[in-house]
């Protein structure tokens, strides 16, 4: 990669880091892109996944482990009932429009689990094309987009509650790192809610996994637990036991956000117009479907059931 390349995107991401909004920092990376000044880039998908995992694991020293664990037991109940009825509607959905199996299933998983991280994780599985998940990711990139972009003002002017905006972003968001960024542009309550809601969402991709490992007769491929999410858990369980000093913690709640930023932004640098290109008509009437009929019904179930 050339020098002027690398110092020009280093420089970008610096600015974004000190600017702090992940909207932002996506678009620009996306621009950038699409443009043609990413080619050449290298281990940018590595590093963006390394500095999401990272900033959630710092926002759990934030997070009391009895916090944690109230939420969980609070709305364990909501996030499953989410995941499967999106599972039953995404399932309907692709075949009433007849579309390729293998982008159905990777739509439906992403809408109902973990967005990227979930089409990533079961393509090998059920033997997609690159091409078939690249469009998958592009659709899902997008609509994170905007989200980030449209959420934080929908809540405003509904005037929704720390917890409610928590909780609808943790639901109908698809991808981690959009979720906490959406949610800490509202405010830092919500992006611990939502945090703490969207990885127990992250939880059903091991069983689906296991599932269609089964059904695909691809078992052995060591499925199991992301260990972001583990760590995640743990330094919550540390920000509880252990007193940790106040410029520790806000220090740690900086750098979280730094990363989000940063993923955010090298996330967008993954968008190509070739990916853009090959989202067919129908693939894109069902996903952004799902998600303009879950997204509301979400929001409607959150005013109406959370304080």
């Amino acid at each position: 990669m050339p020098v002027a390349l690398s110092a020009m995107i280093v420089g970008i991401a610096g600015l974004l880091i000190w600017f702090g909004n992940p909207a932002v920092a996506f678009l620009i990376g996306a621009a950038i892109a699409i443009a043609g000044g990413a080619k050449g880039l290298t281990d940018t998908r590595t590093i963006g996944r390394y500095s999401l995992q990272t900033g959630i694991v710092l926002l759990g020293l934030g997070i009391q482990g009895e916090q944690l664990l109230r939420i969980s037991s609070d709305y364990t109940w909501v996030v499953a009932g989410y995941v499967l009825c999106v599972a039953a509607l995404g399932l309907l959905g692709y075949r009433l429009l007849n579309l390729p199996k293998r982008q159905g299933l990777l739509v439906t998983a992403g809408s109902a689990i973990c967005g990227g991280t979930a089409v990533v994780t079961l393509s090998p599985i059920i033997n997609a094309k690159p091409m078939e998940t690249g469009a998958v990711l592009g659709l899902i990139f997008t609509m994170n987009a905007v989200a980030l972009l449209t959420f934080p003002a929908i809540g405003q002017f509904l005037d929704l509650s720390q917890a409610q905006f928590g909780i609808w972003s943790a639901l109908a968001i698809h991808d981690t790192a959009s979720v906490v960024a959406t949610a800490q542009l509202y405010g830092d309550e919500a992006a611990q809610i939502a945090t703490t809601l969207k990885l127990g969402r992250t939880l059903w991709l091991i069983p689906t996994a296991l599932l269609l490992s089964v059904i695909y007769r691809r078992k052995g491929r060591g499925i199991g637990l992301p260990p972001f999410v583990l760590l995640f858990v743990i330094a919550s369980i540390m920000g509880s036991l252990i007193s940790l000093p106040p410029l520790v913690l806000v220090s740690a709640a900086w750098l979280s956000k730094a990363l989000l930023v940063l993923a955010l932004f090298l996330i967008g640098l993954e968008i190509s117009l070739a990916t853009l290109r090959s989202i067919q008509p129908k693939l894109f009437v069902f996903a952004t479907g799902l998600w303009c009929l879950v997204a509301p019904s979400a929001l409607f179930l959150v005013m109406t059931l959370v304080p």
